[in-house]
């Protein structure tokens, strides 16, 4: 009698423990809802781009009384300085007038702001104010009608600076601060009235928001 030939083993795959492969599907499960909250966070919130910014919701005026074009604002770094006529930081119209020229072309806005809460240093109407700039400093960069800074008649463009986290402190100071809002829309950057237009800082900070690194 012939022995038999013994039959190969197959030996079957040891089944997992349940508890791991329920441990490894919910975990798995809270990995795709976290990618999926993460998606609707980033779908639902507001995208900046370089042609939105907030000029449209804040009701600006020209100097000329007109509606002044929001669209003019959008996507450009926008320098806003609140002004006077009569303040010993007047001649830093000067100035100004200088860095419009030196970087429009590159998309900054000086937008000049025109207001009577500092000592009484802007008593004229919208016209006088623009025809002494005019007349006096060559002015021709845009610039809004006359508004309160600060107070319960806040105008609605130093509400939204003021409640930016770059512009620290509650109320404007003096005439002459200036503000800078980079091309998305956002305050990056404030500085006082004694900080004149030409200082380093300032023009460095002008520059990196030109540049889109601000």
């Amino acid at each position: 009698m012939r022995p038999s030939t013994p039959r190969p083993v197959v030996c079957a795959p040891r089944p997992k423990p349940r508890g791991v492969v329920a441990h490894v599907a919910a975990r798995l499960g809270q990995v795709a809802r976290a990618v999926l909250a993460v998606l609707a966070l980033l779908l639902a919130a507001p995208q900046a781009t370089a042609e939105t910014g907030p000029w449209a919701e804040l009701d600006l005026v020209g100097i000329d009384g007109q509606a002044f074009a929001p669209d003019s604002l959008d996507g450009k770094v926008v320098l806003v300085v609140n002004v006077a006529s009569f303040c010993g930081y007047t001649e830093q119209y000067s100035d100004l007038q200088n860095l419009w020229k030196r970087y429009r072309e590159r998309g900054l806005v000086v937008l000049g702001v025109p207001c009577n809460q500092f000592g009484g240093q802007e008593p004229g109407s919208d016209k006088e104010i623009r025809n002494f700039c005019r007349s006096r400093y060559g002015v021709d960069f845009p610039m809004l009608a006359k508004q309160d800074v600060n107070g319960a008649e806040r105008s609605p463009l130093f509400r939204w600076l003021l409640s930016q986290a770059a512009a620290g402190v509650d109320d404007v100071g003096w005439n002459f601060e200036k503000f800078v809002v980079n091309r998305k829309g956002a305050l990056v950057a404030r500085f006082g009235s004694h900080v004149v237009p030409q200082d380093a800082g300032l023009v460095r900070t002008l520059e990196m928001a030109l540049d889109g690194v601000l």
